[in-house]
């Protein structure tokens, strides 16, 4: 079973992840990439790398023929999957194994045991595990609302309604199973008691080809949004050491049970101080470096060692934990616009110094909706929750993506609240009213923009050729005056400051710049502030105003209701963009007349282009 180079069938952040951990181990690695991907950094980073094919998933990363066409080609002898993907596809363990090759990971047995939530649950109730109450769907009790409709196949929050009284059952069940059908071709479902207010806390297990089994800890993935998760740490807080104790043993109970080989996650919800299983991860997951950060241990190298036939590394009492860790994920998404996917070119990316970061986002790079929207991780710890709360927050701080919008300003605003400090928030916070003032757009901060004008006053200090063309405030004679800075916000908000040429040098922000003005980073949230330009009346230049109406993201035009010259009301619908498959009503912002119409029905649309203008009436 012994191999010396590994194909990584999947991409981005977590493709690099596993070629740094090859190349630490000696093995030669083989990267994979689609049309979208040939300029990646990973792909570079790679001993060797294989063409898969188009941009579409389905013809390249998802595609098990092209991935074993990919591995006899470069002569790959091991395969590892990441996560996503083909990562939890038994059929694609099964494949890899036929074609002679390793496949790092689970059996194809046990993926298809533990893949399906009702098979899992039946393992996990002979294995002692505890589960939340299951009904038959056509006879659910009334004291048992509410209830959680989930699709048995597949994950990532489709197929899964909760539903909080009788009248609501049917039509939940009935979109459930429609939902479930698309996404995974299987429209069964399960209907079990929905746990208000709870945890989600999941157990890191390991188990190799003799049947020795351990856990690695716990991590709590709490934070989450639309059954998304947000921010993960580890170990998870506030549990007494009896349930602790309870999900360690259950956890490696279950993997016994089912004979469970490689990395996987047993993953509860937790409540009253009671745990109830909810499901098992055949893979590595996307938050493993809070448990490598607590433990010590590398994960990956754990995985070829299991995979190469070796015992674990490590017994149950060797391994230990100590500090605490926490990871934020960031995503090309406005979170301010119900987290809708984003797209376009990286100007500019900095990433903290002082953290673990896990990415492939360099500048220059082109973000795609055509795959998830994570770009990449960072990873902080302390001594303990306190210490790697505020080193998360001093990371953020450190960290700025230009040109694509990101959760990296939310983000920072979710670890620095006083909610997630005190550890209040569950898995349904952020889509409750509790987090509405965290999903509201912030304003301006007075700080940034004072720094966005102290960096301006001295870009154009620095640069001028002669006294006349810059800020500084120069007279022929007697001292300098103070400089006087105005900027225009993308709200066309005008700030005037007087700046002493002294306070240049604390102009102290990430910050990309261009002849119009700057965008900087301002505890991880972009602001951008322009030069006033007299020919617009003081706005900014190439402003668009309330009355320009563009699109969110990349999309294509369902429907245009309104032709120029039309006469329109506060509200009315002004046509359908849809976008990730999702449709997006795009309104009059106030009673007025269409000036401009941008777009036809059936037309592919770039992020931000002007789709309607609506002016006075």
């Amino acid at each position: 079973m012994t191999f010396s180079s590994v194909l990584i069938a999947n991409r981005g952040e977590i493709a690099r992840r596993i070629i740094v951990a090859c190349r630490e181990a000696g093995l030669r690695s083989i990267a994979v990439y689609s049309d979208a991907d040939v300029d990646a950094p990973y792909v570079a980073l790679a001993d060797d790398a294989v063409h898969l094919g188009p941009t579409p998933a389905t013809e390249s990363y998802l595609s098990i023929e092209r991935v074993l066409a990919a591995a006899k080609e470069s002569g790959a002898e091991a395969i590892h999957p990441g996560y996503g993907f083909l990562s939890e596809r038994a059929e694609f363990a099964r494949a890899v194994v036929e074609a002679g090759l390793v496949f790092i990971g689970p059996t194809a047995d046990v993926m298809d045991a533990m893949g399906r939530k009702d098979r899992a649950r039946t393992i996990a109730e002979k294995a002692g595990v505890p589960v939340t109450p299951q009904f038959d769907p056509t006879a659910v009790p009334a004291d048992a609302y509410p209830v959680l409709v989930k699709a048995a196949a597949g994950g990532g929050g489709k197929g899964m309604r909760i539903v909080h009284q009788d009248s609501e059952l049917s039509a939940a069940i009935d979109a459930a199973r429609r939902e479930a059908a698309s996404a995974f071709g299987d429209d069964t479902l399960l209907v079990e008691k929905y746990v208000e207010g709870g945890r989600h806390v999941e157990v890191q297990v390991f188990g190799d080809n003799t049947g020795h089994v351990v856990h690695l800890f716990e991590r709590d993935c709490s934070v989450q949004r639309r059954h998304q998760k947000v921010v993960e740490e580890a170990p998870a807080y506030g549990l007494s050491e009896q349930l602790r104790q309870t999900l360690h043993d259950s956890s490696v109970a279950l993997c016994r049970e089912v004979g469970y080989t490689g990395a996987g996650t047993v993953e509860f919800l937790v409540a009253g101080g009671e745990a109830y299983f909810l499901e098992m991860n055949t893979r590595l997951q996307v938050e493993h470096p809070v448990t490598e950060e607590i433990t010590g241990l590398d994960l990956v190298q754990w995985q070829f060692a299991v995979a190469a036939g070796e015992d674990l590394p490590l017994t149950q009492d060797e391994i230990t934990a100590t500090g605490h860790s926490i990871e934020v994920r960031v995503y090309a998404e406005d979170p301010y616009v119900g987290f809708l996917p984003q797209a376009g070119h990286v100007l500019d990316a900095a990433w903290p110094i002082e953290a673990r970061v896990e990415t492939d986002l360099e500048r220059d790079h082109e973000v795609s909706t055509a795959y998830d929207p994570m770009l990449g991780k960072i990873v902080t710890k302390g001594a303990d929750r306190a210490e790697a709360i505020e080193r998360m927050v001093e990371a953020l701080d450190d960290t700025g993506i230009f040109g694509v919008t990101t959760n990296l300003g939310f983000v920072r605003r979710l670890v620095a609240s006083p909610e997630f400090a005190a550890g209040e928030i569950h898995t349904a916070w952020l889509d409750s009213d509790a987090s509405a003032d965290l999903l509201k757009r912030p304003a301006v901060p007075d700080e940034a923009a004072r720094a966005a004008a102290l960096l301006w006053a001295r870009i154009t200090t620095l640069d001028g050729d002669s006294p006349m063309s810059v800020n500084d405030g120069w007279r022929s004679a007697g001292d300098p005056a103070p400089a006087r800075i105005r900027l225009v916000d993308e709200a066309d908000t005008v700030w005037d400051f007087a700046l002493d040429v002294e306070e240049y040098e604390q102009a102290a922000a990430l910050a990309i710049a261009d002849s119009a003005g700057l965008e900087i980073a301002w505890h991880g949230q972009p602001w951008r502030f322009d030069t006033p330009d007299p020919m617009r009346g003081g706005h900014r230049t190439n402003a668009s105003t309330e009355a320009d109406i563009v699109s969110p993201m990349p999309g294509t035009v369902l429907r245009v209701d309104v032709a120029e010259g039309d006469t329109v009301t506060l509200g009315q619908q002004l046509g359908v963009v849809e976008a990730m498959k999702m449709e997006l009503a795009l309104v009059a912002p106030y009673d007025g007349v269409v000036a401009h119409v941008g777009a036809v029905a059936g037309e592919q649309i770039p992020i931000k282009h002007l789709l309607f203008t609506v002016g006075p009436a």
